[in-house]
């Protein structure tokens, strides 16, 4: 589904780039796609993750640094449910992000919800809630994020 606004690409376009992008894992690509001050938030943290990305070039530095520290390599980004927000600038999804381990091969599944917020044809906010264990898990951290949590605050 494809949506045009009078100001550029509306909500749903804008997750089709996003998707592509984060398919690509080209930070370039996905940063260009925010506004200049949005916000990109992670809601459910574990060690090792940042809060939020605040800015268009905190997302894309953010996003450099993640994918070239993974091995995780994403084949396909599988959409459950795609749901126009009340509010027109909103899109909420539930997806299911495929791929495989570099090295090992082997694949991994997290599910994840995301609330997209577009306007002026740009992302102006994300509430990315990704199953952060589970990526943990998949990509061979999940014994450093478990020490991380055990230990005393």
């Amino acid at each position: 589904m494809t949506d045009q606004h009078p100001t550029g690409p509306g909500p749903f376009e804008l997750l089709a780039r996003y998707r592509q992008a984060m398919l690509d894992m080209d930070a370039d690509a996905l940063a260009d796609l925010y506004a200049e001050d949005a916000v990109h938030e992670f809601p459910f943290l574990f060690p090792g993750m940042p809060e939020a990305y605040r800015g268009r070039e905190e997302v894309r530095a953010g996003y450099r640094a993640a994918w070239g520290a993974s091995a995780a390599r994403v084949a396909e980004i599988r959409e459950v449910a795609a749901h126009p927000g009340a509010d027109p600038e909103v899109v909420v999804v539930e997806q299911v992000v495929h791929g495989t381990i570099s090295g090992t091969g082997k694949p991994f599944a997290f599910p994840g919800l995301l609330v997209l917020r577009a306007r002026g044809g740009r992302i102006v906010h994300v509430r990315d809630y990704m199953d952060g264990l589970g990526v943990a898990a998949g990509t061979g951290r999940l014994a450093a994020v478990a020490a991380k949590l055990a230990e005393p605050a």
